[in-house]
């Protein structure tokens, strides 16, 4: 057995992209559009780690141009990455217009929500970073 990907649905490619891409720092490995199904299918990966894709799949609007909506459930948790420095990629996103939910005051752990609401959790790889403002004294914002 071999784990594939992850799907998430989005509503705006393009937000998505600035999110998960610009913001987040994955890269698109492929992309399929099918017209006969009205969706597109993005797979994403962190640099250097193709085998742990995300699958975005956007469904095209109706001919009414009705698009779906979707809302999160809680069978779903959150998408996880290990980050080198947890301090420049909460900065990182910061500078993108992301809001750190559960900043990473113990110089471990972050949580930040996609466009779509989707919860993505952001670890410290190796031991915790020191604690260091302004993420130590910041308090949480929302839901993660």
């Amino acid at each position: 057995m071999k784990y594939l990907h992850t799907m998430v649905r989005v509503e705006n490619v393009d937000a998505s992209m600035r999110f998960y891409c610009d913001a987040l720092g994955l890269r698109e490995v492929k992309r399929f559009d099918s017209e006969a199904g009205r969706f597109t299918l993005i797979y994403l990966a962190a640099p250097g780690d193709d085998d742990a894709q995300v699958e975005l799949t956007y469904n095209w609007p109706d001919a009414d141009g009705k698009a779906e909506a979707y809302t999160g459930g809680r069978n779903f948790g959150h998408l996880a990455y290990a980050v080198d420095d947890i301090y420049a990629a909460c900065q990182q996103l910061a500078d993108h217009g992301v809001t750190i939910n559960r900043p990473p005051r113990d110089g471990r752990m972050a949580f930040v929500r996609s466009p779509d609401g989707i919860s993505v959790e952001l670890l410290q790889h190796g031991p915790s970073l020191a604690p260091a403002e302004p993420w130590a004294s910041m308090p949480n914002t929302g839901s993660w």
